[in-house]
């Protein structure tokens, strides 16, 4: 069962040849069809899950290849959702770390990138076809017994929330409130993840750099200084932590359920959140109902392990301690050490020795490899040996899968 001892973030370098079929697809009108992309995209899964297996990996992903950023088409699926294009700054939260990225010098926002909700939120199956797609595109190349290790990856039900302001990720049409807006988001992530789980799906990452971002001075300060806010910072993280619970908690006892805190990995490896997590530790580790932490551990940025005293006994810890920014390979004892350093916070909080505390820890890359569709400065061989040290130092410390 998930987690395992060596893991990985989802995206991984897409091949050129899938790249090319994608910018066809844009430039030139085509459709997917006639740009040959689902042949293109197959053979492009059926290779990135060989290779993951090749390399010892058990919760294998189909790379993020169906998508061309990591939050995918899942919530453009949803019933009520509205695109907006060229959307007026003025409905953003512009300390909000991923929107300065995308505001551009007449602060206008890249078309595309803004979701709100434009009436009630709903799921309709026939409509949420992407993360199904996805799923059974790597099943296909995955023996069934071994199907619930397969990992999806999900943005987190706060991506189109965060990034505006007060009250204006939805429309005054749809929501009085965010409350009522949360309980319908709720809603819609509980039927995809009924879809999912019918579908064979026992192991889902939610991808979310906001929960980073509570770790942000910049971030709390921008938060505190805008007077179109209702409450504080902080019940904004209990409002989220709430959100999450809602979503999962129809889930069956054997769907495995993570969340990677994302400290941004976007184009030419740029990111976007710094700040210890001691900040949020102990309300996130000790009230977020999920059963792994895949935290981001690579530089400095993110602080020391004494957060992890925090972490209850029934919770586990990924440490994302391989940079996937540096095509430098890191130095194997040293990472050892450095797991060793974050088993005895984790031993310290729950009264445990080391070798106790180590079995609810893992280890992997810091973040995906492709975030975006156009990657980052490293190849599929640096990418290869960065997986292949992540899997023997999990072997070396732990020697299972």
């Amino acid at each position: 069962m998930p987690p395992f001892r060596a893991e990985h973030m989802g995206s991984l370098l897409r091949p050129q040849r899938l790249l090319d079929v994608r910018e066809a697809i844009r430039d030139k009108g085509l459709s997917p069809d006639e740009a040959g992309l689902p042949a293109v995209e197959k053979e492009a899964v059926e290779h990135v899950v060989q290779l993951q297996q090749e390399l010892g990996f058990k919760a294998v992903t189909s790379g993020e290849y169906n998508r061309t950023r990591f939050w995918g088409l899942m919530w453009d699926e949803f019933e009520g959702t509205l695109q907006l294009q060229d959307a007026e700054a003025s409905m953003f939260r512009l300390y909000h770390p991923d929107v300065v990225s995308l505001i551009e010098k007449d602060r206008k926002v890249m078309p595309g990138e803004s979701v709100i909700a434009g009436s009630k939120l709903a799921h309709n199956p026939a409509k949420s076809l992407s993360n199904l797609h996805e799923l059974r595109l790597v099943q296909a190349f995955v023996p069934e017994a071994e199907w619930a290790n397969i990992k999806l990856t999900m943005i987190t039900p706060a991506w189109f929330h965060m990034r505006y302001k007060q009250g204006r990720a939805y429309t005054k049409e749809a929501y009085a409130n965010d409350a009522e807006y949360f309980k319908d988001v709720a809603k819609v992530y509980q039927a995809e993840l009924q879809l999912l789980y019918d579908a064979g799906l026992r192991n889902v990452q939610f991808d979310d750099p906001g929960l980073a971002y509570f770790c942000s001075d910049k971030f709390r300060q921008g938060w505190a200084e805008d007077a179109d806010n209702i409450g504080s910072v902080d019940d904004l993280l209990d409002a989220y932590i709430a959100l999450y619970n809602d979503c999962i908690s129809k889930l069956p006892a054997d769907f495995h359920t993570g969340v990677h805190l994302c400290r941004g990995n976007f184009i030419g490896g740029r990111h976007f959140a710094e700040g210890a997590y001691d900040i949020i530790a102990q309300k996130l580790f000790t009230e977020l109902k999920v059963n792994t932490f895949y935290l981001e551990y690579d530089t400095a940025r993110a602080g020391g392990f004494e957060p992890l005293r925090f972490l209850p006994k029934d919770k586990h810890v990924v440490i994302g301690a391989i940079s996937t920014k540096l095509r430098e390979l890191e130095d194997k004892e040293e990472v050892k050490q450095r797991i060793f350093k974050a088993a005895d916070f984790v031993a310290e909080g729950c009264g445990q020795t080391r070798e106790e505390a180590l079995k609810r820890i893992a280890i992997s890359p810091q973040c995906g490899f492709s975030t975006h569709e156009t990657g980052y400065p490293l190849t599929e061989e640096d990418e290869k040996k960065k997986l292949a040290l992540v899997r023997q130092i999990a072997d070396e410390i732990w020697g299972e899968p």
